[in-house]
């Protein structure tokens, strides 16, 4: 029998590989890339999954007004609310739901709970995404909208390596992400896409479409964020 390949440490190569791949999405989750001259820097642990739609009605329906959403994290890792099968990756994924729904207001979080259907929930978690990311949030509008805006309804993948050299240009953050992790980020995001309908399974921009009622808690909130949902019209215009 060949032997295994083993680390001067004494791991198996496979073993140190998977730790090193593990290491780098923590990192990726628990430190922001810092940026200059701008309100928010760039966080991009979106990596670690898609939209996650059923784990966050769940995780919203565990969360008590009243408490602090570290709580709800720590109830939701105690009852099991995803059923992702290991535990580290348990963590990461409900650490990032949480500070996505986190960033729904509590008229936002109580229609997400209690009225909307499937459509506005997707929309909400998207909008979510975006208020949580701020390259997700810049890709959608300085991406998504204008292509859509421009009639070029088709999202290539280049239109992700375009942007994401543009933004790395100006900062060193974002220069410093592999090609490995930049491709997986791609991945990740355009799945987040699909899943919250803002393209389709062939990457074509869809039309923006949510209830009134959504419609109007976001233009209430936060006026600006009806950008996010492509082709919605605001109070002054177009988004």
């Amino acid at each position: 029998m060949a032997a295994c390949l083993v680390h001067s440490g004494g791991s198996p190569w496979w073993l140190l590989t998977k730790h090193i791949q593990t290491r780098k999405l923590d990192e990726l989750q628990e430190h922001s890339i810092v940026t200059t001259g701008y309100d928010k820097p760039y966080k991009m642990s979106f990596v670690v999954g898609g939209l996650f739609l059923n784990e966050s009605m769940d995780v919203a329906r565990l969360h008590d007004p009243s408490e602090q959403w570290d709580a709800t994290l720590l109830r939701a890792l105690d009852e099991g609310v995803t059923s992702l099968p290991k535990a580290a990756s348990r963590r990461r994924a409900l650490r990032e739901i949480v500070n996505r729904i986190s960033t729904l207001n509590d008229a936002e979080l109580e229609f997400f709970v209690e009225m909307a259907d499937r459509t506005d929930q997707q929309a909400l978690l998207w909008l979510a995404v975006c208020r949580e990311y701020r390259f997700v949030r810049e890709f959608a509008t300085e991406v998504v909208r204008e292509r859509f805006l421009s009639l070029q309804l088709n999202l290539p993948l280049e239109s992700f390596d375009t942007f994401f050299a543009a933004k790395a240009e100006w900062n060193d953050g974002l220069a410093g992400i592999s090609p490995t992790t930049r491709s997986k980020l791609r991945q990740v995001l355009y799945r987040i896409m699909r899943e919250a309908g803002v393209i389709t399974q062939d990457s074509q921009i869809v039309a923006g479409h949510i209830s009134p009622r959504l419609k109007a808690l976001v233009e209430e909130y936060r006026p600006p964020d009806l950008l996010l949902f492509t082709g919605m019209h605001r109070q002054g215009g177009a988004a």
